[in-house]
């Protein structure tokens, strides 16, 4: 059948405006963030090389690899230690900025072994995520990482797994299933259902399942704020521990500060289509959901430097360097009658070569696309003058602009050019006022 010409330019016009939609969407998660995922396949781990649902998604991903588990050596783990923990070129580690700030939305765990690669990031490598997951980075992990984010290990008597990184107060249990496939039922309160609706029967067929676990309810209870996102469908099958109907997956998140934890006890991650892939996106969505909004890092007084020059060992987030592709945020509130307002941004001896941004937005966050006052001439010093301002809070931000370039290797991701803006870049920023 013919489309009439019409019609045609219609559904061509609809698709352009849908298409630059997501690709605004897609950089609007971005906003505050290096980037949108970072996917741990490290030691112990399945080494995937690829996450269809950022692509599905349009999100930015950046990957650590380990080589095949029968040829790791010391060599992966102090590689991956560098990454994590941090090295000289990098001392906070990849997952957070100078001041403990996440710089990824979200961190993606692999499937392996849930004990042995916790034991491999060492207690230094756990509490960087810990602390990543704290301050608002969100977390999804399928089958060994479900495991682990738990507290204790699947035993008769419940013990503390010191080896697990413990961001969720419960733990899993394990399926009994290997290299099979269940169903999933999707409970009507789901908050997976504000993304997808899964054929409008709430029933995802046939994800694949390797050894994973359920979410235990220990004393008939789960843990206080785990949310319900999945059900097994495992009736027909002989199982010594039966698995139907337990939770498949679930989510927690601590605070209102820290980011969400999600946890599947199956393998939905490496389908290309229907709504297995779904699935993974209903998850990922709402763990990037679970990341807190901005938050100011001081109030300007009149007339006063605030030098930002820690760097992450000093301890004083209140004053740290800014990262890469990072936001600081400030305040001032303006008097009634206020004639002008000058906000200066300059550079430490030595630290002229990178390019940052200086914004200022009446009454909410100064972000680079909707701030109604921006300088981003290139290099550190610069100034913005307001005239007869507006009374009540005036919002200034700092973007860091420069940042490294990327390249793929046996190991995942590894940086190159700017690698000198990873310990972040130092400034002064001051606001004067009459």
């Amino acid at each position: 059948m013919k489309i009439k010409p019409k019609f045609t330019s219609q559904l061509l016009l609809a698709a352009l405006l849908l298409s630059l939609c997501h690709v605004a969407n897609a950089q609007k998660r971005e906003i505050g963030f290096y980037k949108d995922i970072w996917m741990d396949g490290g030691v112990r781990l399945t080494s995937k090389r690829d996450l269809p649902v950022a692509r599905y998604l349009g999100l930015s991903i950046e990957r650590l690899t380990s080589a095949a588990t029968k040829d790791l050596n010391n060599r992966d783990t102090l590689a991956q230690k560098m990454v994590v923990v941090g090295s000289e070129m990098d001392e906070n580690g990849i997952l957070l900025y100078p001041d403990g700030a996440p710089r990824f939305r979200m961190i993606y765990l692999n499937g392996g072994l849930a004990t042995q690669h916790g034991r491999s990031l060492g207690e230094e490598g756990r509490e960087r995520i810990r602390e990543f997951i704290a301050n608002g980075g969100s977390y999804l992990g399928s089958c060994a990482g479900a495991f682990i984010t738990g507290i204790y290990c699947d035993t008769i008597e419940p013990a503390i797994r010191k080896e697990y990184l413990q961001i969720w107060p419960g733990y899993g249990i394990t399926t009994g299933m290997r290299d099979t496939y269940t169903g999933q039922f999707v409970p009507e309160d789901s908050p997976l259902l504000n993304y997808y609706d899964f054929g409008g029967d709430r029933y995802i067929d046939s994800v694949y399942h390797n050894g994973g676990c359920y979410a235990s309810t220990d004393n008939g209870a789960l843990p206080k704020g785990t949310v319900v996102l999945t059900r097994y469908d495992a009736d027909t099958m002989k199982l010594k521990r039966p698995a139907h109907n337990e939770i498949a997956s679930w989510a927690y998140k601590a605070s209102e500060k820290s980011g969400r934890v999600v946890a599947v006890g199956s393998h939905p991650e490496s389908k290309c289509k229907g709504e297995i892939l779904d699935f993974m996106a209903a998850m990922v969505k709402y763990a990037m959901d679970g990341n807190p909004g901005a938050t100011l890092k001081a109030k300007l007084v009149n007339g006063e430097e605030r030098v930002m020059d820690a760097a992450s060992s000093a301890g004083k987030p209140e004053y740290a360097r800014v990262g890469d592709k990072q936001y600081h945020h400030f305040a001032i509130d303006i008097p009634k009658g206020a004639k002008e307002v000058a906000i200066t941004l300059k550079s430490l001896p030595g630290w002229k070569d990178f390019d940052l941004y200086l914004m200022a937005n009446e009454g909410d966050f100064a972000w680079l696309d909707s701030a109604h006052h921006r300088n981003i001439t290139l290099g550190v010093d610069k100034s913005i003058a307001i005239t007869s301002p507006k009374e009540g809070k005036l919002y200034i931000s700092v973007f860091c602009a420069t940042t490294v370039d990327t390249e793929t290797t046996l190991y995942g991701t590894r940086y190159t050019g700017r690698t000198d803006v990873l310990n972040g870049v130092p400034y002064t920023i001051r606001a004067d006022w009459k």
